[in-house]
């Protein structure tokens, strides 16, 4: 056996430890996992038939085999890179608009209330119930 087999080996099955870890743990999403495990199947695969990156080199032309490895692992930090930003633009709009609801609440609840109307308490601010109402989390009544 290689040490390059060994290693491909070793680190896919550490890395496929930490995904279903993470996964378990409710810390990665499933549609993330799915990326990361392919990618895993793809270095195990190279590690465990080096030929399979020379034939594909020679397929597509390229005459070092590693540069077609790292254009393939530059584009897929690319796209990958692309869609969280993608995701992150997401989010910050949902949570603009999440901000601008809160202020239209506040504003409807003063305007309700009057003006001497107590602060919404902190946890509820949070979307939690605070600690002697045993209604319903993120009610507000």
């Amino acid at each position: 056996m290689s040490s390059t087999f060994t290693l491909g080996v070793i680190g896919g099955v550490l890395t496929l430890a930490v995904l279903f870890e993470m996964l378990r743990r409710q810390r990665l999403r499933e549609k993330y996992a799915v990326i990361w495990i392919l990618v895993v199947g793809i270095t195990v695969l190279v590690a465990v038939f080096p030929r399979t990156l020379t034939a594909a080199a020679d397929l597509l032309g390229v005459q070092v085999p590693a540069n077609l490895l790292f254009f393939g692992a530059i584009m897929l930090l690319l796209v990958i890179s692309i869609q969280l930003s993608y995701e992150i633009g997401r989010l910050e709009e949902r949570t603009r608009t999440l901000a601008e609801e809160v202020s239209l609440l506040r504003l409807q609840h003063e305007r309700h209330h009057g003006a001497s109307a107590p602060e919404v308490p902190d946890v509820v601010e949070r979307g939690e119930a605070p600690p002697d109402d045993p209604g319903t989390p993120g009610t507000l009544g």
